[in-house]
């Protein structure tokens, strides 16, 4: 097809056939694009560079974050920093109790959260979230050597705790309607020194924390994990994810973009087998 600008209208040439174009709605077309463009280029002048990040750690759930004297550790903490320099960001750290990270978000306090949350429906609907960076089931802890013949008849009427605002207390109050005795906690931390103190009889959390964090510690010798995993999506979503806010697209692309990055260049599994022992992205 060929537009030819001749005396008079304007042509259309095409297999020999000629249709008749008025030039001023060319004109006008033409100018549509030109505005177009410039309200692209003036919009993706005005949009967030993102070489400066401030991402929420929660700080007391090991091995993910941590305080190490005036600093944190962890696996989030070492993911957090790895994605910052793939992005060339200058990244600032913030801490903030795992029952404020959402509001704080949402509130601008932060533009990511870096905090082992899982990527669930009910919080797609308040933000968004990269890609998965890793996948664990749920497991209950409790005293070892317990015997179980049929685990739902055993589990009935046992004091079960949680962390307080997770998927965990949710799945609880759900599936066990009531029947189970419940006691939530600010942390994972105060949730199995409830444990050790005989205060409940199991805590429910996340199997990846719970082994490294607790299983693996002086304070978890004479625990085991109890029961079976864990993993129905509907309650424990697709994995962990990065939240951000929804309007913050242009971040959320540039983490995918680290993430694939991390994982292709060897940092990834590096960092999960120095605080796991093995890949723990999940299938």
């Amino acid at each position: 097809m060929l537009l030819r600008m001749v005396d008079g209208p304007l042509r259309l040439e095409s297999g020999g056939q000629m249709s008749k174009f008025n030039r001023r709605s060319l004109i006008g077309m033409v100018g549509a694009w030109a505005c177009a463009g410039a309200a692209t280029a003036v919009a993706q002048e005005q949009m967030p560079a993102w070489d400066k990040v401030r991402i929420a750690i929660e700080g007391d759930y090991p091995p993910f974050s941590e305080r190490d004297g005036k600093n944190f550790k962890g696996f989030d903490v070492d993911i957090a920093k790895a994605l910052c320099a793939r992005m060339k960001a200058d990244c600032q750290l913030i801490q903030r109790d795992w029952d404020q990270i959402q509001p704080a978000l949402l509130d601008n306090q932060v533009d990511a959260v870096v905090a082992s949350m899982s990527i669930t429906i009910e919080r797609k609907q308040k933000f968004d979230f990269t890609n998965r960076y890793y996948h664990t089931p749920a497991r209950f802890v409790g005293r070892a050597g317990q015997e179980i013949e049929e685990w739902d008849a055993w589990l009935h009427g046992k004091r079960l705790g949680v962390q307080r605002g997770t998927v965990q207390e949710r799945f609880v109050d759900v599936r066990f309607n009531g029947s189970n005795p419940l006691r939530t906690y600010k942390t994972q931390a105060e949730g199995v020194r409830a444990l050790a103190a005989g205060e409940i009889d199991l805590y429910l959390g996340d199997a990846l924390s719970l082994s490294a964090g607790f299983l693996r510690t002086k304070e978890g010798r004479g625990y085991e994990f109890v029961g079976p995993a864990y993993n129905d999506a509907r309650w424990f979503g697709e994995g962990i994810g990065i939240a951000i806010r929804k309007e913050d697209q242009g971040l959320r692309w540039k983490l995918n973009r680290a993430l694939d990055e991390i994982r292709s260049d060897g940092t990834y599994e590096r960092l999960s087998k120095q605080y796991f022992g093995f890949d723990i992205y999940g299938s």
